[in-house]
């Protein structure tokens, strides 16, 4: 394909301020703008073009791993263009290749417009947050805004392990360990046991999706670190529950206790089309107080959603329901894209 290269195409999302980039067999390459894909005018792509379009990006030991394993996930960045996160794949034996945009200025959490409360629970000394939602809710803009907010305040030694390394923070007056599962770990879980061996303070865990990982990041917590950590959950609630079941039936009362004392917050985020174009992040937001605490304790999760209802003015929580009603009367969102991202669409119906 003669008519453009990866550079152009990768320059072409960050002009247009897309998220993502597709590279898929017998389909034009396609860019993710505002939540929806856009067909870019250019010739319908074969799985030749694709491989001829993004082997000059990787390396010869990459190109390797990818024939064997049939996946690839990297980041890379490109001179006066920006930072990516790639995958590359096969999908009916053809190559195909999904990227994604990495903001190569870190933002502030004023910069995004985040609640307070967050720079209150980011001062914590130890315990876990974590910042939920499906991919491409903002879970990673959201996380590196909180680590650049430490890193313009404390003095604290941050050891992130991420697959692979999104957002490259300059050290300013933190120091960071950036740590990629495949080349400088073998795992998630790994990393977090040999974390504890290098003095950290902050500790990111970019997924918590086994349960090595869930368990090495609770006694992390319990240890006198303040842990990070993401997982593919909607609510709040749910991510207790995600948690918890893990777990074999044996073990859950100790996790629940440990939980219930570990976890600071939960953070359930969506990114909702704004009338007009553009984005917005909404988080449904649970501060673990005694209330919650006992309720994770005692196996009344259910209960959950009911305390994070109550004293919101006094302790930080919110409610998915409560922030979609703001927009809507607000006019930043419609009514119909509220209901569509809803959690508890009756719930939600009644009050708009």
């Amino acid at each position: 394909m003669a008519d453009a290269n990866i550079n152009q195409l990768l320059q072409l999302i960050v002009t247009h301020k897309a998220s993502d980039l597709h590279l898929v067999s017998r389909s034009k390459p396609q860019i993710r703008l505002d939540g929806a894909l856009k067909v870019v005018n250019m010739a319908t792509l074969t799985g030749n073009d694709i491989k001829a379009l993004c082997y000059p990006i990787i390396s010869a030991k990459q190109i390797a791993q990818f024939e064997e394993n049939l996946e690839l996930d990297f980041s890379f960045e490109l001179p006066n263009i920006g930072r990516f996160r790639a995958n590359f794949y096969y999908a009916l034996g053809e190559m195909g290749a999904a990227f994604r945009t990495i903001p190569i200025v870190i933002p502030s959490l004023d910069d995004l417009g985040a609640p307070a409360i967050y720079k209150q629970m980011i001062k914590r000394e130890k315990g876990i947050i974590l910042v939920t939602g499906p991919t491409g809710s903002g879970k990673s803009t959201t996380l590196a805004a909180m680590l650049n907010e430490i890193n313009t305040y404390e003095n604290k030694h941050i050891v992130t392990a991420e697959d692979p390394v999104e957002f490259v923070h300059t050290n300013n007056k933190s120091v960071f360990s950036h740590r990629e599962v495949g080349q400088d770990t073998s795992s998630f879980a790994t990393a977090l046991k040999y974390a504890m061996r290098q003095d950290p303070d902050v500790i990111l865990v970019g997924e918590m999706r086994d349960k090595e990982t869930i368990s090495a990041a609770l006694t992390a917590a319990e240890t006198g670190h303040l842990v990070f950590g993401t997982l593919h959950t909607s609510s709040a609630p749910s991510t207790v529950n995600r948690i918890i079941d893990v777990f074999s039936g044996d073990e859950q009362p100790q996790i629940r206790a440990m939980l219930s004392t570990s976890l600071v917050a939960v953070i359930a985020q969506s990114l909702i089309p704004k009338i007009g174009g553009g984005r917005i992040a909404t988080s449904e937001i649970m501060i673990v107080n005694h209330a919650i605490a006992n309720l994770i304790r005692e196996e009344k999760i259910h209960q959950i959603y009911s305390q994070m209802q109550l004293g919101q003015e006094t302790s930080g929580m919110r409610t998915q329901t409560q922030v979609l009603v703001d927009l809507v009367k607000k006019g930043t969102i419609s009514k119909e894209h509220a209901m569509q991202y809803s959690n508890k669409q009756d719930e939600l119906g009644k009050l708009i």
